[in-house]
């Protein structure tokens, strides 16, 4: 019985491409670079935010002046381009209902994480939320996602790791726990399946189904 459930944020939970993508281009704009179009921003996303800005920047640009004034704005940014996905709300709410534990696991900037899941999460009941910090290292590496399970004293046999990305696969996959990848997220079936991904959910009802079914 699945007791515990570990979310990925970005792509997954909530929608937050356009947000990033203002934020990205606002920064590269602060240091006269080329703006990037949305579809491209998507597919940098999911490795953190050093990776992300890293993939953006020219090779002969500092990209970590442009890493600390994109963290700045994006902790400030307010949210407000961020949105659910369909269907999602009344999901997380009878996932609540059933007692099953949810926590988040992204590799988003701790300090952005948890302004964005103030505004949009907090009311679900999530019992741990956990973004990039200088404790652990970003996923695929499991060292968070163990902490998270500790915390909860939920074992890894007992939970479902659910993102949208091939790092979320690769998460799932180094700590041994079955991972259900979310097609309404930033990647195709092809690509999560390239990336190992064998279990998919096309929308939260079907995740729900997958979950308590």
């Amino acid at each position: 019985m699945i007791k515990a459930v570990v979310f990925d944020l970005d792509g997954t939970l909530l929608d937050t491409s356009r947000d990033i993508a203002k934020v990205l281009n606002d920064a590269l704009c602060e240091f006269g670079l080329s703006e990037l179009p949305l579809e491209q921003v998507i597919k940098i996303v999911g490795g953190g935010a050093e990776k992300l800005v890293k993939q953006a920047v020219d090779k002969e640009v500092d990209y970590k002046k442009v890493l600390k004034v994109f963290c700045e704005k994006y902790a400030n940014n307010g949210n407000g381009l961020t949105s659910f996905y369909d269907g999602e709300e009344e999901i997380l709410q009878k996932l609540s209902a059933r007692g099953i534990k949810m926590a988040i696991l992204t590799n988003k900037p701790h300090r952005a994480t948890m302004a964005v899941f103030a505004k949009f999460l907090a009311k679900f009941g999530f019992c741990e939320v956990l973004g990039q910090t200088e404790y652990y290292p970003v996923k695929p590496d499991p060292a968070s996602l163990f902490a998270i399970l500790s915390k909860m004293n939920v074992n890894a046999n007992d939970c479902v790791f659910v993102g949208d990305g091939e790092t979320d696969v690769q998460t799932a996959r180094n700590a041994g726990m079955r991972c259900v990848s979310a097609l309404w997220g930033y990647r195709s079936k092809d690509e999560l399946k390239a990336a190992g991904a064998e279990e998919f959910a096309e929308n939260f009802a079907d995740l729900y189904d997958k979950i308590c079914g």
